[in-house]
């Protein structure tokens, strides 16, 4: 698991207010009691959203729909007038606002002006990036948007290994702009963001571990995390990206090739607690949903609280909790596997 960090998580629950409180407790009982009734019962509103800046991706990583140019929805950019009038219907409830879905962050000219927004809502706000934009002026204006957390890709501690899945990118770029963040936190004299490097584990990659964690300390991030790999077609691997290392691993090995280690059980916290909300506004259950084929609701026709309880949502948690591994997306869903640092 992420490790304990006292500042951010200080940082973290010095958002919290009685009504994100209250709603949070709301959030979690209706979970428990839908998981001792089994029947999906939902109170309150949702106290972590991701929403998606953009699409667009400089990379072509051979297991993202971003990298490989395959979607099946409509690609484009979030717009700033529509995010913040989301954000004015959510906010009060809304403790934790993730910045990423599919896509690189930092394409969207606007994204830095929208992470402010929300920050001056005193919302908890995080990006995941793979750095390549992070030049001067772009480092400063992160850190004066009140961003809290920066979760930079950094799969490889030499050029040959990373580009093996970060195709088209440059680990000097990577490194460089992950300094120049570290100077400008410096310089503003702030502690934010927590600067996190995150090293996708895959077989190409798993040797050097040890290695980025001491990549790491020279560059003066504030911690490592290890993260496990969604690999769409993981019985035959076709890329060979599943490591031989069982821990690295979401996937067991098997007689025919490989099989998922979660058991699929018949519940799912992020249903009740959490969402996604793509660029041009349709609501998908979570991550997992990359080409939003489960679409229980749109923004551009709904208010977020209408569709929250609407029929969609409770159908939806009705079939998971009485068949998950029926639900595609589930399929290769990661929670109840380890990612740690």
């Amino acid at each position: 698991m992420p490790g304990f960090h006292l500042h951010d998580t200080i940082n973290l629950l010095s958002k919290l207010s009685i009504r994100r409180g209250w709603n949070a407790a709301k959030v979690l009982g209706s979970y428990y009691v839908s998981r001792w009734t089994n029947k999906p019962v939902q109170w309150g509103y949702p106290v972590s959203i991701s929403f998606e800046p953009t699409t667009s991706c400089n990379l072509r990583c051979p297991e993202c729909p971003s990298g490989l140019r395959s979607f099946s929805r409509s690609t484009g950019m979030l717009q700033k007038d529509f995010f913040r009038q989301t954000i004015d219907d959510i906010h009060r409830e809304l403790l934790y606002l993730i910045f990423y879905f599919q896509g690189e962050p930092y394409l969207n000219p606007d994204f830095l002006d929208m992470v402010q927004y929300a920050s001056q809502k005193k919302i908890y706000t995080a990006t995941s990036t793979n750095a390549h934009y992070l030049n001067d002026d772009n480092a400063r204006k992160t850190i004066e948007s009140g961003l809290d957390r920066l979760i930079i890709s950094i799969d490889g501690t030499t050029q040959e290994v990373y580009q093996q899945y970060r195709r088209g990118g440059n680990l000097q770029k990577v490194i460089e702009g992950a300094k120049r963040i570290v100077e400008w936190k410096k310089k503003l004299k702030s502690k934010t963001p927590f600067v996190v490097f995150q090293f996708l584990v895959v077989k190409p990659n798993e040797h050097q571990v040890e290695e980025v964690k001491q990549l790491a300390k020279e560059v003066g991030v504030d911690d490592v995390w290890f993260k496990t790999a969604q690999v769409y077609d993981y019985e035959n691997d076709p890329n060979n990206l599943i490591p031989s290392v069982d821990k690295f691993s979401r996937y067991r090995k098997t007689k025919n090739g490989h099989a998922l280690k979660n058991r699929l059980d018949n519940h799912c916290w992020k249903l009740w607690h959490a969402n996604v909300i793509t660029w041009d506004g349709l609501v998908v259950p979570c991550c997992f949903d990359k080409d939003a084929m489960h679409r229980l609701g749109n923004l551009k026709m709904q208010r977020f609280k209408d569709i929250w309880h609407n029929d969609n949502y409770r159908q939806f948690r009705r079939e998971l909790m009485s068949s998950r591994k029926n639900i595609d997306i589930c399929a290769n869903c990661s929670e109840g596997t380890k990612v740690w640092s």
